[in-house]
C-alpha cells in the first residue's frame, strides 16, 4: 500500500572528481505546495528546473530545500585565477591611469572574480550542476521512501482509532433497545406526579409515547455512521492522495453522531456518544499529516 505522510526528510549526496554536492528536503504539512529554497547563487539557474521535479512528485506539503557543496578532500588544489588575463587587465587599465597622473593601485581581490578564471575552470558550474540534479534526485527517492513509511504507520493509527469508535457504535445500537422502555417510565412517572387525580387513556397514552420516540430514533443515524465508517476503512486501506477524501468522511460521520448525541438522554449512549467524539477528533487531527 503506498500512502504518503506530508511529513518527511530525505538526503541525498553525489561525489565528482572535484566536489561533493548534498541535498537536503525536510517536508511538513500544507494544504497546497509551498517551496522554500536555501542554496549558493550558483544554483539559481537550476531551481526552476528542481521545483518542477518536486511539483511532479507530490501532491501537497511544504518544501524545505537545502543544497550545499564541498571540495572533495583529494581534489587537485590549485588557483583558478589565469595571470595572463590578470596582467592583460593591468596592461589595460594602467596606461589610462597614469595619462590621467592618477595613481593605479588593484586589490588582489578584484581578481578573484569569474572573468579572470581560465577557460578551463569554467566547466566547474557545468560539473557541479550534473551532481545538483543527481543529489537532488537522490534527495527525492530518499523523502519518498521516508514519506510513505511515516504514511503507513498513521494510517495504522488512524485504523486504532477508527475500531474504537466502531466498538463504541456497537455499544451504542444495544443500548438503543433499552432507550423506549426508559423514556416510557419516565414519562408515566411524570405524568402520574402531575395528574394524580385523573385517569389516563393507557392506548392513547402509548400513542404519545411512540410519537415521542419517532423524534428521538437513531436507528437512521446508526447506519449512516456504518455507511460511512465503512467508506473510511476502504479510504485508508488504499493508495493514492487521501487526505481530503477522510476529512470529507470524518465530517459526515461527525454529522450522525452529534445527531446521536442530541437525541438521546440515555446517560450510558451520551458517554459512548462523547468517546466516539473523542476519536474522530484524534482521526482528523493526525489525519491533517496524510497526503
Amino acid at each position: 500500500m503506498t500512502v504518503y505522510s506530508m511529513t518527511g526528510f530525505g538526503k541525498g549526496e553525489a561525489a565528482g572528481g572535484n566536489y561533493t554536492l548534498t541535498s537536503e528536503i525536510k517536508t511538513v504539512n500544507n494544504r497546497f505546495k509551498d517551496f522554500k529554497f536555501r542554496m549558493s547563487s550558483l544554483f539559481n539557474p537550476l531551481e526552476i528546473e528542481l521545483r518542477s521535479k518536486l511539483e511532479n512528485e507530490f501532491k501537497r506539503g511544504s518544501f524545505d530545500v537545502s543544497i550545499s557543496y564541498k571540495k572533495n578532500e583529494k581534489a587537485h588544489t590549485e588557483f583558478y585565477v589565469d595571470p595572463k588575463k590578470v596582467e592583460a587587465y593591468i596592461d589595460l587599465m594602467k596606461p589610462v591611469f597614469e595619462s590621467k597622473n592618477i595613481s593605479f593601485h588593484v586589490s588582489p581581490v578584484e581578481f578573484l572574480r569569474s572573468d579572470f578564471y581560465r577557460e578551463e575552470d569554467m566547466t566547474k558550474e557545468q560539473e557541479m550542476a550534473g551532481l545538483v540534479k543527481e543529489s537532488f534526485d537522490n534527495a527525492i527517492k530518499a523523502l519518498k521512501a521516508s514519506r510513505n513509511s511515516e504514511g503507513m504507520k498513521l494510517v495504522s493509527k488512524l485504523l486504532e482509532h477508527l475500531g474504537i469508535y466502531e466498538k463504541c457504535l456497537n455499544e451504542v445500537e444495544k443500548l438503543k433497545n433499552l432507550y423506549p422502555e426508559m423514556v416510557r417510565e419516565k414519562l408515566t412517572q411524570k405524568l402520574n406526579e402531575k395528574l394524580k387525580d385523573i385517569k389516563v387513556d393507557e392506548s392513547r397514552f402509548l400513542q404519545e409515547v411512540i410519537y415521542y420516540l419517532e423524534k428521538l430514533e437513531i436507528e437512521e443515524e446508526i447506519t449512516r455512521a456504518r455507511i460511512h465508517l465503512g467508506k473510511l476503512k476502504s479510504v485508508l486501506n488504499s493508495t493514492g492522495e487521501i487526505g481530503r477524501q477522510i476529512d470529507f468522511l470524518l465530517q459526515e460521520l461527525g454529522r450522525e453522531t452529534n445527531t446521536m448525541g442530541s437525541k438521546s438522554a440515555h446517560p450510558d449512549i451520551s458517554s459512548h456518544v462523547v468517546e466516539m467524539k473523542v476519536q474522530l477528533e484524534k482521526i482528523r487531527e493526525q489525519a491533517l499529516n496524510l497526503e
